[in-house]
C-alpha cells in the first residue's frame, strides 16, 4: 500500500525537478563558460568579445550596402569624379584642347562600334536564353537588352538586373525563370573573363605585373570553363539551367564566335580613339585599356570609369591626354546606348503586321 500511495506524489515531484533542472544546465553552461574565459585569461575574453562586435559591424555595412546599391554607386562615382577632377585641374587646358582634337567621323565610328558590341551581346545572350529553356523571339530580347545596356552606363550589376526585369515583364512566359536568367549570363562572362585573361600580358609593361601573372589568370579561367561545362552536363534543373549552352559543341562554338567578335569591335573603338586623341596607343594599349575598364568596371564608379580606366593604364602617356580619351569612350559609349534604346523604342511603337488571314476552302 505505501507503494501504490507513494508512486502519484512522485510524478509531480520529478516533472518540478526536471523543470527546476533546466535552468541548472543553463546556469551549469555560463558556468562553464565563465571558467573558461578565466581559464584563457581576461585578455583572450576582451578580444572574443571584440571579434564578435567586428563581425557584427562588418555585417550590418554588408546588409547596408546590399540594400542601397543607388548610394553606394552615386558615392563611388563622386569620389572617383572629383579625384579625377584634382587631378586634371592644372592640366584642364590640354585635356580641353585633346578633346577638341578628334574629329567628328571618328566619333561616329567609336559610336556605331558599340552599337556592333551590344547587338553582338545581345545575341549571345539570345542563345544563352534559347538554350536555358526560353522561347522569347529575338526582337522581344534585343528591346529588353537595350535597356539593360543604358543601365549599364551606371553600374554593371544594374544593367543586368533592368534586363532581366524588362525580358520577364515583357515576355512572362516565354522567358525562363529570373535564377536561370541570371546563370545565363555567366558563360558569357565566363568567355569574357577568359579572353581577359588570355590578353592580360598587354598589362605587364603598364603596371609592371610579373610575366606569370598572365598565366595563371588564363589557367584559372580555363579551369572555370571546364567546371561550367562539367556543371552544365551534371545539372540541369532549376538555377543550372542557365548553364546548358555549355553542353553541346555548337552553343559554347556560338558564344564564343560573338563575344571574340564584340571584344574586337571594342579593342577597335579604343584604338580609334587613342588614335584621335594623339595618343601613341598600340593595337596592345587598346586591348589593355578595355581589360582595365572591365576591372574597374567591378567598382561602383559609374560614368567616370572610362577616364579612371585611361589615366590608371595609360597615364604614363600623359594623363589629360588619356583622360580625354577615356571620356570620350565613355560619351561614345553612352550615345550608342541611346541609339539601340532609340531603336528597341521605335520598334515596340511600330504597329505590328497584322496576321495573314487563311485562306477559304473553295
Amino acid at each position: 500500500m505505501p507503494d501504490k500511495l507513494s508512486a502519484p506524489d512522485m510524478r509531480p515531484n520529478s516533472a518540478g525537478s526536471q523543470a527546476k533542472a533546466r535552468p541548472d544546465r543553463r546556469v551549469g553552461a555560463a558556468r562553464i563558460g565563465i571558467e573558461h574565459y578565466t581559464a584563457s585569461g581576461a585578455v583572450g575574453a576582451n578580444l572574443t568579445i571584440g571579434d564578435v562586435a567586428a563581425s557584427s559591424r562588418l555585417t550590418r555595412i554588408r546588409r547596408w550596402l546590399r540594400l542601397h546599391p543607388t548610394a553606394v554607386t552615386l558615392t563611388g562615382t563622386l569620389l572617383v569624379g572629383g579625384a579625377l577632377v584634382v587631378g586634371l585641374w592644372g592640366k584642364r587646358g590640354d585635356f580641353a584642347a585633346a578633346i577638341q582634337l578628334a574629329p567628328l567621323w571618328i566619333l561616329g565610328a567609336a559610336m556605331l562600334l558599340h552599337v556592333v558590341w551590344l547587338v553582338a551581346r545581345s545575341e549571345a545572350w539570345h542563345v544563352c536564353v534559347g538554350a536555358a529553356g526560353g522561347s522569347v523571339s529575338r526582337r522581344r530580347l534585343y528591346r529588353a537588352a537595350s535597356i539593360g545596356y543604358l543601365g549599364n552606363l551606371f553600374n554593371g550589376q544594374f544593367g543586368l538586373a533592368v534586363r532581366i526585369a524588362a525580358l520577364r515583364r515583357s515576355a512572362p512566359r516565354e522567358s525562363p525563370k529570373p535564377s536561370v536568367l541570371i546563370a545565363a549570363e555567366l558563360p558569357i562572362v565566363v568567355v569574357e573573363v577568359s579572353l581577359a585573361a588570355l590578353t592580360s600580358f598587354t598589362l605587364v609593361g603598364p603596371l609592371g605585373f610579373p610575366w606569370w601573372v598572365p598565366l595563371l589568370c588564363f589557367g584559372f579561367t580555363l579551369g572555370a570553363m571546364a567546371l561550367l561545362a562539367r556543371l552544365a552536363r551534371d545539372r540541369r534543373e532549376g538555377f543550372w539551367k542557365g548553364f546548358a549552352v555549355m553542353r553541346g559543341l555548337q552553343g559554347r562554338s556560338s558564344i564564343i564566335a560573338l563575344i571574340v567578335f564584340a571584344v574586337c569591335a571594342q579593342i577597335a573603338r579604343n584604338w580609334l580613339v587613342l588614335q584621335a586623341i594623339g595618343v601613341d596607343g598600340s593595337v596592345l594599349d587598346a586591348t589593355a585599356l578595355l581589360i582595365g575598364v572591365a576591372v574597374i568596371g567591378l567598382l561602383p564608379v559609374g560614368p567616370s570609369l572610362g577616364a579612371a580606366a585611361a589615366v590608371v593604364i595609360l597615364g604614363a602617356d600623359g594623363v589629360a591626354a588619356t583622360a580625354a580619351a577615356g571620356a570620350l569612350l565613355t560619351a561614345t559609349a553612352a550615345l550608342g546606348a541611346l541609339c539601340f534604346a532609340g531603336w528597341a523604342l521605335i520598334d515596340r511603337l511600330r504597329p505590328s503586321a497584322s496576321p495573314l488571314a487563311a485562306s477559304l476552302p473553295s
